[in-house]
């Protein structure tokens, strides 16, 4: 992960506290991180999630991995380096709306478990909850909306993950959603799993 470049840095407390926030908000803060292939289905879940999260009155945003790469992250490129880096600020993005009371849920396909294990360290237990996309590659290839596994397929991206880049599935995901169901559906499990955990 990236190091300490910045000398002559303090951390300095805040007068209000995370507890006091999160009763502000009526609620806990968390990051939601949906990981899975391209096209499995993360955005579109995470988007259903938050507006119904939102329509149940909880203070919620979507981290979506190409709205993050077109500001925040746009200096960054696709190696195995600069992913790491886009995760690792996300993260740090995350950390900070979890804090302020907020439900931050994220939409990468983070292919790497030591880069989404490093995010959980960053939390408080029970603050990371990994939710997997476990949707098999030939849906996701079958879906193709970015035409890009096309692409991979032809050589035209290199180091496309699920194609010539690995893809690390979570070994102990907080949810696995099956892909193939309706979104709906899925959705309905994440925020039923929020319950459950006294998060929302």
């Amino acid at each position: 992960m990236a190091e300490q470049k910045a000398t002559n840095v303090t951390w300095h407390d805040h007068a209000v506290s995370k507890a006091e926030r999160w009763a502000l908000s009526g609620h806990k803060g968390a990051i939601l991180w949906f990981t899975g292939l391209s096209a499995s289905g993360k955005s579109t879940v995470a988007n259903v999630v938050d507006h119904k999260l939102h329509s149940l009155g909880k203070r919620t945003y979507v981290l979506d991995g190409d709205n993050i790469r077109m500001g925040l992250n746009k200096n960054l490129g696709f190696s195995a380096e600069d992913r790491a880096e886009n995760i690792r600020r996300i993260g740090e993005v995350g950390k900070l709306f979890a804090g302020a009371g907020v439900l931050a849920i994220t939409a990468f396909i983070s292919p790497y478990r030591r880069d989404r294990d490093a995010v959980r360290a960053l939390l408080e237990p029970g603050e990371f909850i990994e939710v997997f996309m476990n949707t098999p590659l030939e849906v996701c290839e079958a879906r193709d909306p970015k035409g890009l596994y096309k692409k991979a397929r032809a050589g035209q991206i290199k180091g496309f993950t699920g194609i010539d880049d690995p893809y690390e599935a979570p070994e102990k995901p907080e949810l696995v959603l099956d892909g193939t169901k309706p979104i709906d559906e899925l959705a309905d499990e994440v925020i039923a799993y929020l319950k459950a955990k006294g998060l929302v």
